[in-house]
């Protein structure tokens, strides 16, 4: 599973993926974001275009650049994305095709067009979507939530959204974001990682739990311990896959799951 590290900072960038992560994400998107989400617990950054250009001259892992959600100023964001090298965009808040085929149209192949799958229309146009040339696509849990006017975090996880999202995509997956082994809240980053394993999912990120939690440890030994955690997670057999599955949902739910029950001979 590849990891991505949202920072500005070129020397922990540079270290973090030179320990092991794919790549960086530097984060334009902003517009009406205070809005969405006013009230919530979410972060949202203030990176610019010369951020971008400095993570580019610090590290050679994959560069994404996230812009603001599609509108009359995409141009001119995928234009500077572009110019300062950018191997990726990643459009979020998407809600039509349309949106998705003009970003392509805009990025012409110099550079990776990903999306973000977080309203409930993105979700419900999943499959098409999946069918555009996309260089990876990611389900963001918060603003699917609130999109939702949900509480619940976790709940596409374990209401079968996920798997239905995930069915559909034949380009990089990713869904969530990890933190150390032995770390996250409410719902463990263990079991978490299970969870994603057993979506088979190519990549998540890495945000401010994560460098919160990496506060006074070495990124070359702590990123490659993550990544072999989730090496291990992808050698259980299906019985434990099962009981991990079980012990997330209930994680997530504050319920346990109902134990099978056998068939009548």
């Amino acid at each position: 599973m590849d990891l991505f590290l949202f920072t500005v900072d070129p020397t922990w960038g540079r270290d973090v993926v030179a320990a092991g992560a794919a790549g960086i994400v530097v984060d334009w998107e902003r517009r009406g974001k205070a809005r969405r989400q006013q009230g919530e617990n979410t972060q949202i950054n203030e990176d610019t275009p010369d951020d971008l250009a400095r993570m580019r001259a610090a590290t050679e892992g994959r560069l994404v650049c996230r812009i603001n959600g599609f509108g009359p100023w995409t141009g001119e964001e995928v234009e500077a994305a572009v110019i300062r090298g950018a191997d990726e965009i990643l459009l979020p808040m998407v809600r039509t095709v349309d949106e998705v085929d003009r970003t392509l149209d805009l990025a012409a192949g110099r550079c990776g067009v990903g999306i973000l799958v977080e309203t409930r229309d993105a979700v419900d146009r999943a499959a098409a979507l999946a069918r555009r040339p996309l260089s990876r696509l990611y389900v963001g849990l918060n603003d699917l939530r609130i999109d939702r006017g949900s509480d619940e975090l976790f709940r596409p996880l374990v209401d079968g959204t996920m798997d239905a999202v995930r069915a559909t995509t034949f380009q990089p997956f990713g869904v969530g974001g990890l933190t150390l082994p032995g770390g996250g809240f409410p719902v463990s980053s263990d079991l978490l990682a299970g969870e994603l394993v057993r979506l088979h999912t190519d990549f998540t990120f890495l945000r401010r739990s994560f460098t919160a939690d990496m506060a006074g440890r070495d990124p070359f030994t702590e990123v490659p311990r993550l990544l072999a955690s989730l090496a291990a997670l992808r050698r259980r057999d299906a019985v434990e896959v099962a009981e991990d599955r079980s012990s997330f949902v209930e994680a997530v739910t504050g319920r346990p799951v109902p134990a099978a029950v056998p068939a009548s001979a």
